[in-house]
């Protein structure tokens, strides 16, 4: 029986969002509502931080864990707890909310209350899923994640095609939870039966549960299909490019950043089923090498700054994967922090397209030219993200980027070089759209009427650079964190 901490601060994380939703739902002033979405996500930041802060490095095994009777018929708990790979997706998400919701400050003309609730709610669920330990828990917060997302799309987005777009979403996240729930349901029957007891969704339980070989290569294969499906990997990527071109830009700057997909592949399907990720591990690095590298060559083809920064995620995602799937402590540990990394650089990059299409309402190529010379703060500061997006020393992106490479290079070399060569294509896709973009002639008018970056977007995006800078030249503040937990995970393959 697991002893309760003596403050609950996971359930508080979960259900403090949610409280700040009701709360705004009852509130008729659309300024107060704002207020009280600002102060719960900051009190959520400080929550967040206070778990990482008293987190202990040199234990490998799951902290702050918390049980809670649920679904007494089938053994199903509430259960939550967070180890060295996980806790640091909750300060990163809590961060990112909040910034998101000041970006949306007055942004949003229509049922404004409305979006800051569901901003809360999907906080509320997204840290759900990093912190479940009970994996029928772990896919209520996954599918938890739809409505809001569907509404967030569908009522305030951008493009014409905003409900086309939810709904594609909602769909293809569907489709992706059906083998994740059958795969769920295998483990648990498995458990019984070898356990000669109940159902059992503990994921610690689930973890020390023997498995045939089939069976493992069943669930292997059902979760990352699954998984894939939300990562995005290729062939199951083409959502991301519409949503990012239809969403909000707040939301795209949360799908691109928290890649829940990535995370889920990392926490439960190799060491669940460690047998069949050893013998259809190049099946996994296959996808990411393809994602990797067809998702950069189209990259370089794309005029407008929101899809080419659609694919650029999903090829970073692919090189992810690739070093998931090289099974060792480098690899790991570098697509560990590449995942922190999205929910820092490629959330603000399309923050930055964000106000970009505000003001001249249009991210394509042939409506840009000379931002350099009209608006030098935004030119920074997305040049920054971009410089650290590509692994550029003192960003982030470096010790990440060469973490994930030497790991890939040691298990397998031409894994490795398609690594390198995807990095490079879409290094050249960013930087060829930048000078096109920041560095050519001014053409239109419209551009020289552009307002620079705002104080409040200004210091909105200050604290990310700060933070990018600050990893690139202490990587130790993540590397040390997640240290102990790899050794764990990895030592599932020995």
């Amino acid at each position: 029986m697991i002893a309760p901490p003596l403050f609950p601060l996971l359930s508080s994380i979960i259900f403090l969002p949610l409280l700040g939703a009701i709360v705004i739902a009852f509130v008729n002033e659309i300024n107060l509502a704002k207020k009280i979405a600002v102060i719960t996500a900051s009190l959520e930041l400080i929550l967040t931080l206070l778990i990482l802060f008293s987190f202990n490095n040199l234990n490998g095994d799951f902290q702050w864990q918390e049980k809670y009777s649920w679904i007494s018929t089938l053994h199903a708990d509430f259960m939550l707890g967070v180890d060295g790979i996980s806790v640091l997706f909750l300060p990163m998400s809590a961060l990112l909310t909040l910034i998101t919701i000041v970006a949306s400050w007055n942004s949003v003309q229509n049922l404004t209350r409305l979006h800051f609730a569901l901003l809360l709610v999907l906080e509320s669920v997204t840290l759900g899923v990093f912190t479940a330990l009970d994996f029928l828990l772990f896919f209520l917060f996954w599918e938890a994640t739809l409505p809001p997302i569907f509404f967030l799309i569908g009522l305030w987005g951008i493009g014409a095609q905003r409900r086309a777009a939810a709904l594609k979403y909602t769909l293809t996240m569907l489709c992706g939870g059906v083998p994740l729930l059958f795969a769920i349901i295998m483990l648990a029957i498995n458990h019984a039966e070898k356990m000669g007891g109940d159902l059992s969704f503990s994921f610690p339980l689930l973890l020390q549960t023997p498995m045939d070989n089939h069976t493992q290569t069943i669930v292997f294969l059902l979760l990352v299909l699954g998984f894939a499906v939300k990562a995005p990997l290729a062939p199951f990527h083409t959502w991301l490019p519409t949503v990012v071109m239809e969403a909000p830009t707040q939301l795209t700057a949360l799908l691109t950043g928290l890649k829940l997909g990535a995370f889920g592949l990392l926490r439960f399907a190799l060491p669940l089923a460690p047998n069949a990720a050893h013998q259809y591990g190049w099946l996994l690095a296959l996808l990411g090498a393809v994602t990797l590298v067809y998702a950069a060559l189209i990259a370089l083809q794309q005029s407008n700054l929101r899809q080419l920064l659609a694919y650029l995620s999903i090829s970073h995602v692919g090189l992810v994967i690739v070093g998931i799937a090289s099974l060792n402590a480098q690899a790991v540990q570098g697509a560990v922090f590449q995942l922190l990394n999205f929910s820092i650089i490629a959330s603000c990059l399309m923050l930055i397209a964000g106000f970009m299409q505000q003001r001249l309402g249009s991210t394509e190529l042939i409506h840009l030219g000379g931002l350099a010379k009209v608006v030098p703060r935004l030119t920074v500061l997305f040049f920054l993200f971009a410089l650290a997006s590509i692994g550029i020393p003192l960003s982030s992106g470096f010790p990440a980027e060469l973490l994930l490479l030497i790991g890939v290079l040691k298990n397998h070399l031409g894994l490795g070089i398609i690594g390198l060569c995807g990095a490079i294509l879409g290094a050249a896709a960013i930087l060829l759209f930048m000078r096109k973009a920041f560095w050519a002639a001014i053409l239109h008018e419209p551009v020289k009427q552009l307002q620079d970056l705002r104080p409040r977007e200004l210091w909105l995006l200050t604290v990310p650079v700060l933070l990018v800078l600050l990893l690139g030249v202490c990587p130790a503040l993540v590397l040390d964190t997640t240290n102990e937990t790899v050794q764990v995970w990895l030592s599932r393959f020995r």
